[in-house]
């Protein structure tokens, strides 16, 4: 090798070392002020809870304040985009696995590519998702659903949160040739208390936000739209266990960033959530508004994010959803 090119690879590596401790100090040294926590959900809702409480736990370790910002409408994409568009190396995004597992499914035409752009970081929580029914509703059983709508097509009808309900249940509706009418409502109070009322027939949403209809005696759980059933409601079965497996849906949520994000504060970051994420009093404090809390590194999460994004779309495919411009 030349003295020259000897010189050329010195250099090469004194740079790329360079680079490297540098990163890993910026990560050690972020954040340097106020990070924003971009929240694509209204306010009061089961991500909106757990987003502020690691927040508050995050601002307590990083000794910088951590403020949630609500963005909800047009199904998270207004906050997304609101995300990815601001130029602002502390501003990360809280939301839930449908802004990358369903949206590039049921919208062709995002302003932007959830897959390309942004970046898993970790997981916080499953948000236990539940199927109820008015209390004063004959509805007793997702059979029974399934028997009064095919006795009454196009009598009954149903409303949901945004994200994976409407695509899950909707498409179970269309495999199982049942005729129910969607209700959509911008705003998740007005669908309980029409549930209470009665004047909604199936509501599918959070189990956390479905509870205190539950506890007023106003609504009826159905079943537990997960794997296991829920402390929360020890009693109620879950899909699986009613006999009706393709109703499950997985409501994961967590951190992510911004492509280009350097990934010494990625880990930095999904070290600190992990952590939390492990606590005892968070488990406890998750559990007590029908979420599990789950840890895990952003290698972890996007892998659960791949696999649930394999599952729906054959899901897609297999009830010909046609997704929308």
């Amino acid at each position: 090798m030349s003295m020259f090119s000897r010189s050329v690879a010195v250099v090469g590596f004194l740079l790329g070392l360079t680079s490297c401790c540098g990163s890993a100090v910026f990560a050690a040294d972020w954040p340097h002020r106020t990070v924003r926590l971009i929240a694509p959900v209204p306010a009061g809702t089961a991500p909106d809870f757990s987003a502020r409480l690691f927040a508050e736990r995050l601002s307590r370790r990083w000794g910088q304040a951590v403020i949630v910002e609500n963005r909800p409408g047009a199904d998270g994409v207004l906050g997304v985009s609101a995300f990815l568009g601001a130029d602002d190396d502390h501003m990360l995004l809280y939301a839930i696995s449908a802004v990358v597992t369903v949206h590039p499914i049921t919208n062709t035409k995002l302003p932007y590519d959830p897959v390309r752009e942004l970046i898993p970081i970790a997981p916080t929580s499953d948000v236990v998702l539940a199927i109820a029914a008015p209390a004063k509703s004959p509805i007793s059983s997702l059979g029974g659903l399934v028997q009064a709508a095919l006795a009454q097509p196009g009598k009954l009808n149903w409303a949901s949160s945004p994200g994976l309900p409407p695509f899950v249940v909707g498409g179970f509706f269309k495999t199982a040739k049942l005729d129910l009418a969607l209700v959509s409502y911008r705003e998740i109070s007005p669908a309980l208390q029409d549930l209470g009322e009665g004047r909604i027939d199936i509501y599918v949403g959070s189990l956390g936000v479905i509870m205190p209809q539950v506890h007023a005696g106003r609504a009826r759980l159905l079943a537990i739209a997960g794997e296991a059933r829920a402390p929360l409601a020890p009693d109620v079965p879950t899909v699986i266990e009613a006999g009706f497996p393709e109703l499950r849906m997985d409501g994961v949520v967590g951190f992510f960033g911004k492509r280009g994000m350097p990934d010494a504060v990625r880990d930095r970051i999904a070290a600190d959530v992990g952590a939390i994420a492990n606590e005892p009093e968070i488990r406890e404090k998750l559990a007590a508004v029908g979420q599990a809390a789950r840890s895990g590194s952003a290698a972890e999460f996007a892998a659960l994010l791949n696999e649930y994004h394999r599952r729906l779309t054959g899901l897609a495919k297999a009830i010909d959803y046609q997704a929308s411009q």
